[in-house]
């Protein structure tokens, strides 16, 4: 697809849990609105209480909605980057096949679409995009 010029490329810093704070759900929306309206988002780095978004192990009620499985829909229809921070994620138990087989655990947990990196990713973020937006404290 070709950007017109009033297009923008946006990077997502987001540090806050799917369940405690509103700012998971205003970064979900902002990406989907941004875009529908044919802006590019370069990034979604989570980080902090954030990387929580990236567990597949989270069962919410049926009548809740499943912010990790929206972000990982999201991903896959428009091939977003969903980095999640590695020293965060391993102080909170979220690891990849990679990290859970190094650290010796049973599992991993990593949901779809989402995968585990360092910091220089938002660094890079910061860079590229022409705007880093940050959701939660």
């Amino acid at each position: 697809m070709d950007q017109d010029e009033n297009a923008m490329k946006f990077a997502l810093l987001i540090n806050e849990g799917p369940y405690q704070h509103q700012a998971i759900d205003s970064a979900y929306h902002f990406a989907k609105a941004a875009l529908d309206k044919g802006h590019e988002i370069f990034r979604v780095f989570f980080y902090h209480d954030g990387v929580n978004n990236a567990t597949n192990m989270a069962v919410p009620p049926q009548d809740d909605r499943n912010i990790t499985q929206q972000w990982s829909e999201l991903a896959k229809a428009h091939d977003l980057d969903l980095v999640v921070c590695i020293a965060a994620a391993q102080r909170r138990g979220i690891l990849d096949e990679n990290e859970a087989e190094r650290q010796g655990k049973s599992c991993a947990n990593l949901a779809d679409g989402f995968r585990i990196s360092g910091l220089g990713q938002l660094i890079e973020a910061g860079i590229i995009a022409d705007r880093l937006i940050t959701f939660g404290d």
